[in-house]
């Protein structure tokens, strides 16, 4: 299939309706679509069903997120991204990895991380946003494991999307989760 036939998405993280409030908007922000109904806690969507609502956005970038509602293991937001991100008529631009609290996962390898300052930063950071200096350039959620198995070309890590201590907050424009996006396009050489 060529690739002009593919369609470009972004993979987020999250899903909570906090999270999806944001994601709606910047994706209206950055001139992209959202599949707001992959948004869910856990994600309420099949892999398939997602894909066949990608290929009904109306343009791209879309962004389409995924939840796991705070299990470690393999729950159902990963078995949907692993299904979207492989297919064969989609093409991942990038992944924003979400921290949470979650135990007991192995997290992922991130490219750089978002701190709640807006700043980009080369240490993972937490829900919150704030670095982490101890460890290694992981993020660590409840639907982050299986972004390491994936050949995804740049992953972002960030804290709880449209929270962080009120510093992503949707009357400010959710800048941190804006600029992930921002970031992931502008990386991917995307000229939509």
């Amino acid at each position: 299939m060529l690739k002009e036939s593919k369609r470009d998405i972004i993979i987020i993280t999250d899903g909570d309706k906090v999270a999806s409030k944001a994601v709606q908007e910047v994706a209206h922000e950055v001139g992209g679509r959202c599949i707001s109904r992959s948004a869910g806690n856990p994600t309420p969507l099949s892999g398939e069903h997602i894909v066949e609502q990608i290929k009904k956005a109306a343009y791209d970038p879309v962004l389409v997120m995924f939840d796991d509602n705070g299990q470690g293991g393999y729950g159902d937001g990963e078995k949907a991204l692993r299904y979207v991100a492989t297919h064969p008529e989609i093409n991942v631009l990038g992944a924003i990895a979400v921290a949470s609290n979650t135990e007991a996962v192995e997290g992922t390898h991130i490219d750089l991380a978002i701190d709640s300052q807006g700043h980009i930063v080369a240490q993972g950071v937490d829900k919150d946003g704030n670095v982490e200096f101890s460890k290694e350039l992981r993020v660590y959620g409840d639907t982050v494991d299986v972004l390491e198995e994936l050949d995804i070309p740049i992953v972002i890590g960030v804290g709880d999307i449209g929270k962080m201590n009120g510093k992503d907050h949707i009357k400010y424009g959710c800048p941190i989760t804006k600029k992930a996006v921002e970031l992931i396009l502008s990386r991917s050489g995307y000229h939509g």
